[in-house]
């Protein structure tokens, strides 16, 4: 049965790999028809790819072309997916049409799948899910236009092969992850147990568990030298069973040790609950600065003197002197104190009091190499005269894209073009500024420009041309060799100029600001730290000036970056700790584990 064709000019481009550039795209797709736009979503801090992009054309038929011949072809050595774009997040979200299919064989992709699935209307979406290696897990999803087209899709093909495999599948209803997990916790049997006396034996632990129901099976997990490593799984008959067997055993001294019983969790499962744990922690914690560095300690000073002198400002938790292999002072030290008002407090009456011979230096404890750069990144926000104002660096959450070459295609269905420069900058700048690399002198930031980063290869559409309705001759001096401009340095931000912007573009003007300086002292883990910082601010209802004041201010900036530090370690660990988590090992062993 034939079905008429999804009529759209906007295609979806995924599974990009992390270099491909518009300007890759527009080699591939500019063959098939005119391309309108390109742009590759970016993360907004960081701006690497999120491996996807939209391509968008001005005939439809053009955009219903590509979908069909490109689909699969690789762009930088990575086969790409292309589906009809979806621009109202409802239609995704609601479940309607959606067919979850799995025992897939390993060989089918996602453009099989879709040929597969195809025949029953019209795909919206079609994916096979793949691990980090770009191998098929083995199940895909694919979701149609119409709810009836799905039920079609899961009648005639659940339970069918799917080509050359002898492998049967399973097609259904998809199941959001949110609703399966809810379901596992309200119809769960299998249990896990650890902190278990190792000498224990299974036949001691069934016979604790098995007061509570009737078991299935059950199984403690050891050493391959046949020792146990203080856990386990027991699968019960009935939910209840297993409900009772927590309740009563969790926290319950066993063989002189306090056991741990839990509902047994998938890894994925459980790995959201200590990101909860974890944001918990971060809500708790951020706001403390409490570990002071000191140093400038004379060789003579003992542990016991170094902690008696800084007591009398609160509670120390903890104090050290650094020694090095030969029990030699190093000459500094660290105090941790149980508030931040103590550490305050120590650190106001402290710093630059003599101890013994020498004045000290006491300051919020932070790496030698961050207080390096970060003094190195103060030093080199020298504001260039001369310049307007304007956040550098503020960019929207999409990308640059390569704008339209025709005026009669409706601006307001693409809002983030490339504009014409107003106010400030005479037209022979903008025009250059446009037509060459780097970043564009736009002293209007509330418009979140963007503009293209890297040069275009011949042909790429631009806003700069004589079909753009731009004046042309800006445009031309900088395809004819003119002088590209030097990039404007940044100005220092101020309370009375981030009001004249929303609230929302304030944090993120900051936070582009503290970016750069954060990279420097964690650059592995500066998104994340920067993301942690604005969202306490965020959630704690401080205003985007307090977080404007750690700008100026290494010490307590230093402060927050060691905090954010301290929790995103103490979640790794709580990671690590849990190595022998319930999910891989539930996995490993079938005979304890559910569906």
């Amino acid at each position: 049965m034939a079905h008429p064709p999804f009529q759209s000019t906007s295609l979806y481009v995924g599974d990009l790999a992390p270099d491909a550039s518009e300007g890759h795209l527009f080699e591939l797709f500019n063959q098939v028809g005119p391309v309108a736009s390109i742009r590759v979503c970016r993360d907004t801090v960081t701006r690497r790819s999120l491996g996807y992009a939209y391509v968008n054309f001005h005939n439809p038929l053009d955009a219903e072309r590509a979908l069909e011949t490109l689909n699969n072809v690789p762009i930088k050595n990575k086969p790409c997916r292309i589906m009809w774009s979806q621009r109202d997040p409802s239609v995704r979200k609601s479940g309607v049409g959606n067919v979850f299919i799995k025992n897939l064989d390993k060989t089918i992709d996602h453009k099989a799948l879709y040929d597969t699935f195809s025949d029953f209307g019209n795909i919206l979406s079609c994916k096979v899910a793949v691990d980090e290696k770009g191998e098929s897990k083995g199940y895909g999803f694919v979701h149609y236009e119409t709810q009836k087209m799905a039920d079609d899709a899961i009648a005639k093909v659940n339970g069918m092969n799917i080509g050359a495999s002898d492998l049967v599948v399973y097609v259904g209803p998809f199941v959001s992850k949110k609703e399966r997990m809810q379901q596992n916790a309200k119809n769960f049997t299998n249990v896990y147990v650890k902190n278990l006396n190792t000498n224990a034996t299974h036949e001691e632990v069934e016979e604790l568990f098995a007061k509570y129901g009737k078991i299935t099976s059950g199984v403690l997990m050891k050493t391959p030298e046949g020792k146990s490593k203080g856990f386990g799984f027991f699968n019960y008959e009935t939910h209840e069973s297993a409900v009772a067997a927590v309740d009563n055993l969790n926290n319950f001294e066993f063989q002189s040790k306090v056991v741990y019983v839990a509902r047994a969790q998938k890894r994925s499962e459980r790995k959201q609950e200590l990101e909860a744990n974890y944001i918990a922690l971060l809500k708790e914690r951020m706001s403390k600065g409490t570990n002071l560095y000191v140093k400038n300690l004379d060789d003579e000073i003992t542990d016991a003197a170094f902690r008696e002198e800084f007591k009398k400002f609160g509670t120390i938790t903890s104090a050290v002197i650094m020694k090095d292999d030969k029990g030699q002072s190093k000459g500094f030290g660290f105090v941790c104190y149980s508030t931040p008002e103590e550490a305050n407090r120590a650190f106001s009456e402290m710093n630059g009091k003599v101890f013994g011979p020498k004045p000290l230096y006491v300051n919020f404890a932070q790496r030698r190499e961050e207080r390096r750069n970060l003094l190195e990144a103060q030093h080199s926000r020298v504001p260039m005269k001369g310049r307007p104002p304007f956040p550098a660096n503020v960019y929207p959450a999409s990308g640059p894209i390569y704008p339209f070459t025709h005026t009669n295609v409706p601006l307001q269905f693409y809002p983030q073009l490339v504009r014409q420069n107003r106010g400030g900058w005479n037209g022979q700048q903008a025009g250059a500024t446009a037509g060459a690399t780097g970043a564009p002198p736009f002293p209007n930031p509330q418009h979140n420009l963007q503009y293209v980063q890297h040069a275009r290869p011949a042909g790429i559409p631009t806003a700069g041309g004589p079909s753009g309705g731009q004046p042309g001759g800006a445009g031309g001096a900088a395809r004819s060799g003119g002088r590209r401009p030097d990039k404007p340095a940044q100005e220092p931000l101020t309370v009375e100029y981030l009001s004249q912007f929303p609230p929302e573009n304030q944090f993120l003007m900051v936070s582009q600001r503290l970016y750069p300086i954060i990279m420097k002292a964690q650059p592995d883990l500066a998104p994340k730290i920067t993301g942690m910082i604005r969202s306490w601010y965020l959630e704690h209802n401080q205003g985007p000036e307090e977080l404007l004041r750690l700008l100026d201010d290494n010490v307590a900036l230093n402060a927050k970056i060691n905090e954010a530090m301290e929790i995103w370690e103490e979640h790794v660990r709580s990671l690590n700790n849990n190595e022998a988590a319930p999910a891989e090992e539930a996995q490993a062993h079938p005979p304890a584990a559910t569906v």
